[in-house]
């Protein structure tokens, strides 16, 4: 869930695209419409879905392995899928700065595609990871997510909205939740904990970030 800077279009009307459907747009819809295949791959068919154990280090040097293949080639697929979503979300950005072709419907829509993507995966992990550690983090990731968007919402109708703008710790956050997302998807033996450490730092950024954001609300939220 990628924390993005906010522009302000009205400031700079010069900069705004004639169509909704220009090159940054397309990219972020297309992350949309990736979500629904990275759910496909992960739930079928459904006797090779989700529940199985992690794949051995000797799985993966026998690749050819019938009964190591198929559910080898399924998280390849997820991760590829993950991370090609991943990079669109840096490429809109990047077209958009780059050719000045920012939108109203953009700025809405980037950030509920990270957030749509980024909670897909999470709830396809607590259903392979049903424990303690995932379940948390997922509650923490997806609650913050919510609870900010609120939060930007309401500042934006005070006219305060650059007051919670994007922070480095953000910026650290959304790094740690998908290179951590990336290594879980893999399902592999051998980084299963090196996940779990990622997630977790990710977990007290997130926890960090929101903090920061509502620092900066305080002033606002405790008025009459």
């Amino acid at each position: 869930m990628t924390d993005k800077p906010v522009t302000d279009e009205t400031a700079h009307p010069s900069v705004a695209s004639g169509s909704i459907f220009n090159l940054p747009n397309n990219l972020t819809i297309a992350r949309i419409v990736m979500i629904p295949l990275f759910v496909a791959i992960a739930y079928w068919p459904p006797a090779m879905g989700i529940g199985q154990s992690a794949i051995s280090d000797n799985a993966i040097a026998n690749i050819g392995m019938y009964q190591f293949s198929d559910s080898l080639l399924r998280h390849f697929l997820l991760t590829a899928v993950f991370v090609l979503a991943a990079i669109t979300d840096w490429l809109d950005g990047y077209f958009a700065r780059k050719l000045n072709m920012t939108s109203a419907f953009g700025r809405f829509l980037d950030p509920v595609a990270d957030k749509l993507m980024v909670a897909a995966a999470l709830i396809i992990l607590v259903q392979w990871h049903p424990d303690i550690v995932m379940a948390i983090s997922a509650i923490v990731i997806i609650s913050r997510e919510i609870a900010v968007s609120a939060l930007r919402e309401w500042m934006a109708e005070l006219g305060n909205r650059t007051s919670v703008a994007v922070s480095y710790v953000g910026k650290m956050k959304t790094t740690f939740q998908m290179v951590a997302i990336t290594v879980l998807l893999l399902n592999w033996e051998s980084l299963e904990m090196t996940g779990y450490l990622l997630l977790v730092i990710s977990v007290v950024l997130t926890l960090w970030s929101m903090f920061i954001y509502l620092k900066a609300a305080w002033p606002y939220l405790k008025q009459p």
